[in-house]
């Protein structure tokens, strides 16, 4: 049975303007964290780490990228999400096509399609239930206590109510955004890429 995701109210006063950010604001998103966590969430989604036959993104990506989404206006998208980027931390001591241990996906919301850098919001999904709390509580501005959330629902919390500040988060987002988007169009046209089934 799927978790549902959880994300708190900001605890600064006033409240971070992007933590649930208003209707109107233009941001790029990202949303990402432990596999764990993620598969908690999609648990019947399928992943495609084959190398030679990997798609983007994967079937993971828009599905995350929606209940972040409706966790953070209120309401579903009103259109079709498109996810910009997606990052798969590979186990390094495996073969590449055999394990990864974390995920994330990048979408935007109301971002021109000629703004290549956009304000950006960046949510790490914190695992609570393989270490009873003990990371939640070692990096984030408040306590967490892990009954409400082992076997309930997953944590996701927005940057500014971490102990990382991310001074980097709008740079290295976006600069992602654009590798991949630059990247996409060179390799589009050198060759045909498969799609798991």
């Amino acid at each position: 049975m799927a978790l549902p995701l959880y994300i708190p109210s900001c605890i600064h006063t006033p409240v971070d303007r992007y933590h649930l950010p208003p209707h109107d604001q233009p941001l790029r998103i990202q949303i990402e964290g432990p596999l764990i966590a993620i598969q908690r969430l999609l648990p019947h989604i399928s992943w495609c780490l084959d190398i030679s036959n990997r798609s983007f993104p994967q079937p993971a990506g828009p599905e995350l990228a929606r209940l972040a989404y409706q966790k953070l206006y209120g309401r579903d998208h009103p259109g079709d999400l498109v996810v910009r980027d997606e990052y798969l931390g590979w186990i390094p001591e495996k073969r590449p096509e055999e394990l990864i241990d974390y995920y994330g996906v990048t979408f935007d919301h109301l971002v021109p399609a000629d703004d290549s850098n956009p304000e950006v919001l960046q949510i790490n999904i914190i695992e609570v239930e393989d270490d009873n709390g003990v990371y939640a509580n070692t990096w984030l501005l408040f306590a967490v206590d892990p009954g409400e959330f082992i076997g309930k629902k997953v944590l996701a919390v927005p940057r500014c109510c971490q102990k990382r500040k991310g001074t980097q988060d709008r740079w290295r987002v976006n600069a992602l955004v654009d590798q991949r988007v630059h990247g996409w169009e060179t390799l589009k046209g050198a060759k045909e890429f498969g799609k798991c089934n």
